[in-house]
């Protein structure tokens, strides 16, 4: 698998995705803290200050480079709204695979605006990143997530109960192939 070093943004008909950056963390903050968003997400901390150290740490990773996660921010192409963000990592243990996520804010979602964004960035690992697969995962009851992953053409791969401590949620995981 590649990096991209010189990475700029990716345009889909109504999104541009580019590097977040510190000044988005106030917006990110706000949709991510929401309960029903942070029950179906990872980041530990949405307090806009610890989306800014998030946000600070990513942007010294190249996409595609070992160790960690690249985000990326949605926004309208037209008007340039925040609508959300997007994320990959390389699976650490498989060569060749790229984890992604995304979170669109509650007040945006259900344009289509989630499938358009993952459709940009399964075709950036597939075309520039040279993966070889593409794999999200979600809450097994997050239907609405689970549809983006269908509609985006990745298929169920597994469901698994991820266990952390005394608490347990049970995980689809999805994938699409080169």
């Amino acid at each position: 698998m590649r990096t991209d070093p010189g990475f700029s943004e990716l345009l889909t008909e109504r999104l541009r995705l580019r590097r977040s950056l510190p000044a988005d963390a106030e917006t990110i903050s706000a949709y991510r803290s929401d309960p029903e968003v942070h029950v179906h997400q990872g980041w530990d901390r949405t307090d806009p200050e610890g989306v800014r150290a998030e946000i600070e740490e990513m942007a010294t990773r190249m996409p595609g480079e070992p160790g960690g996660w690249v985000q990326f921010t949605v926004e309208a192409r037209e008007g340039g709204e925040l609508l959300g963000d997007v994320g990959l990592s390389p699976e650490a243990d498989e060569p060749g695979v790229v984890k992604i996520g995304y979170t669109i804010a509650p007040v945006r979602q259900g344009r289509g605006y989630a499938t358009e964004a993952i459709l940009a960035l399964v075709g950036y690992a597939f075309e520039t990143l040279d993966a070889q697969a593409v794999r999200a995962y979600a809450d097994a009851g997050n239907v609405r997530s689970i549809r983006v992953m269908e509609k985006a053409g990745l298929r169920h791969g597994q469901t698994f109960d991820y266990v952390e401590g005394d608490q347990v949620w049970p995980i689809v995981r999805y994938e699409r192939e080169r």
